[in-house]
């Protein structure tokens, strides 16, 4: 990834507006810029020639004006880790949903989606980037399938991946979640990392520490947002990561986190939301709901801005921008209040954010519309065989996406475990759904507090087949075959009816609606879910990770039980 070069025309004009020899092509007025290198404040006009800040710390005239009213401004905000499509929407919708919380660059990875469609995929996504305000960046996707433990919808192989190295888009390598393989030398992961051996290669490394740490990093991967400790965080940066602090729907590391941020360790720290929905930014907000987390919990406001901006910048090698700063692209946040992160105007590109500079683009052609292939199911699909009363059972522990690896003793009633509902012990199972094979995943999961009914969910990572939750076998088989007949999607169902849905058409992962259209029925299906016993707060995104088999300790994916300490199936 390299920038464009500037012509002569080009740097005259920025030059001149610069120096104020003329007028410039933008001034946003009577702002308090928050410098990222002291913490102050200071009065300044901020002034704009295309989409390329030209003068700051001083007095301009502009063919537009903004009028900052005293307002604070910020440099755009930086998410360094997502998937556009585990926010439930295209790229063009998640970029109307996030851009007006002063996201003006994300970097997501399509893994989600290239794991259902391949390169078709890739694709789609690097399309829709070229159409969005903000600046989507991506990451090609490095581990398709994720493992050998579950059947995927496709494969992406190193020649696969080089084919699309030198997009405009594309900064690199995206998370290498196979990290037993990389430090145990698995000669397709080598492969994949050598190739992209001089670009930006993203880490996946939850709990991993020690000489292994020291030689997954000696393959050139420099970032990880699996980091759920403050003591894994310090031992990261200290060996030259950086990590990204992430706080999304599900996955929670902020608070955990936070103690570390420091003026003096921000350098090394960025944030990351992977992921969150339309119902969680519409209730809490985006980037800025991390930021202004952040500074509740303690941290300095210049360590939050800088994180959230300058360090995510620089560990991207995204030179032209994470400052307001002459040279820098013309991303900027004006803020009714610093501490609170209270967004007032958006600038993305030199482009002020709002319905103007959304007109006029046109979406991309939806892909993926006949993925969910899996087979009608039934009840008897779902049953259990006993091999004594001792099972496996995946723990969920709310807020996170580990997993404990607990063992229960479970009533069998025919030679058939049975869900325990005082133990809080319920069926989960995975049903293949690309048409490859009919594999079906059967087990145990503690700690969603179902009582009754079943829920399910097109959107099981990183694979992507089906994945139920339920007290009753008929109802787990009645969501599965919903979810096919709408093309994907989430769905709760208690004595064979269904009590709320949501379509996600695209590819099983994704609505054709517009963002605003995804709030209620979002809202629904949290109730309906919290009407069957469930106490979690998001039950489908907890759901949607029971089959990540790079996530320890315990998963389920369409083969099986999964073992992550010993990375095998449990026979």
């Amino acid at each position: 990834m390299t920038a464009a070069r500037l012509t002569p025309d080009t740097l005259t004009r920025r030059i001149a507006q610069g120096r104020g020899a003329g007028e410039a092509d933008l001034v946003i007025r009577n702002v308090r810029l928050f410098d990222l290198v002291t913490g102050n404040l200071f009065v300044t006009d901020i002034a704009i020639c295309g989409d390329t800040i030209v003068g700051t710390y001083g007095g301009y005239r502009g063919l537009r004006e903004i009028d900052g009213r005293g307002r604070i401004a910020v440099p755009g905000f930086i998410d360094t880790h997502l998937h556009v499509e585990s926010s439930l929407v295209t790229p063009m919708e998640f970029d109307r949903c996030v851009t007006r919380h002063g996201v003006t660059t994300a970097i997501c990875d399509p893994h989600e989606i290239a794991n259902v469609l391949g390169p078709a995929a890739i694709a789609y996504m690097l399309e829709g980037a070229g159409r969005t305000v903000m600046d989507l960046r991506v990451q090609l996707s490095s581990c398709v399938p994720a493992t050998h433990l579950e059947t995927a919808g496709a494969r992406l192989g190193v020649e696969d991946l080089v084919a699309w190295r030198d997009h405009p888009k594309v900064i690199g390598l995206a998370e290498f979640m196979n990290f037993p393989g990389v430090v145990n030398g698995d000669a397709e992961c080598l492969a994949k990392i050598a190739a992209f051996s001089d670009r930006h290669i993203d880490g996946h490394a939850p709990l991993l520490g020690g000489l292994d740490l020291n030689g997954y990093i000696a393959a050139g991967i420099r970032t990880d947002h699996e980091t759920t400790t403050t003591d894994e965080a310090l031992e990261k940066i200290q060996k030259g990561m950086t990590v990204l602090i992430r706080e999304g729907s599900v996955s929670k590391d902020l608070h955990a986190l936070a103690p570390l941020l420091t003026v003096a360790t921000s350098p090394f720290l960025a944030f990351c939301t992977d992921d969150r929905n339309p119902l969680d930014i519409a209730e809490e907000g985006h980037l800025d709901f991390l930021i202004r987390t952040a500074i509740s919990l303690g941290v300095p406001p210049l360590a939050a801005y800088r994180s959230a901006s300058l360090t995510a910048a620089t560990a991207f090698g995204l030179r032209d921008r994470g400052m307001i700063a002459p040279g820098k692209r013309a991303d900027i946040v004006l803020l009714d209040d610093l501490e609170a992160c209270a967004v007032s105007d958006v600038i993305a590109g030199g482009v002020l954010v709002g319905p103007d500079a959304y007109a006029g683009k046109v979406p991309v052609a939806p892909v993926g519309l006949d993925s969910m292939k899996a087979r009608p199911v039934s009840a008897e699909d779902f049953r259990v065989p006993a091999t004594g009363a001792t099972a496996h059972v995946i723990g969920v522990i709310p807020g996170k996406i580990i997993t404990a690896h607990l063992t229960m003793d479970l009533p069998v009633v025919g030679g058939a475990m049975q869900p325990d509902l005082d133990q809080d012990a319920v069926k989960v199972a995975v049903v293949a759904r690309h048409g490859i094979n009919d594999n079906i995943g059967r087990g145990f999961v503690h700690g969603f507090g179902l009582k009754r009914g079943a829920i399910a969910s097109s959107v099981g990572h990183d694979s992507h087949n089906i994945c139920v939750v339920g007290a009753d076998d008929a109802d787990m088989a009645a969501a599965v075959n919903r979810l096919v007949a709408i093309r994907g999607g989430f769905v709760v169902v208690e004595g064979g009816r269904v009590l709320a849905e949501l379509a996600l058409p695209i590819a099983g992962l994704m609505s054709d609606l517009p963002f605003e259209e995804l709030i209620q029925p979002l809202k629904d299906l949290r109730a309906a879910a919290t009407g069957l016993g469930v106490m979690l707060a998001e039950p489908f995104l907890q759901v949607a990770f029971l089959p990540l088999p790079v996530i320890p300790h315990l998963k389920i994916s369409d083969r099986g039980l999964v073992d992550v300490d010993r990375f095998q199936l449990i026979g």
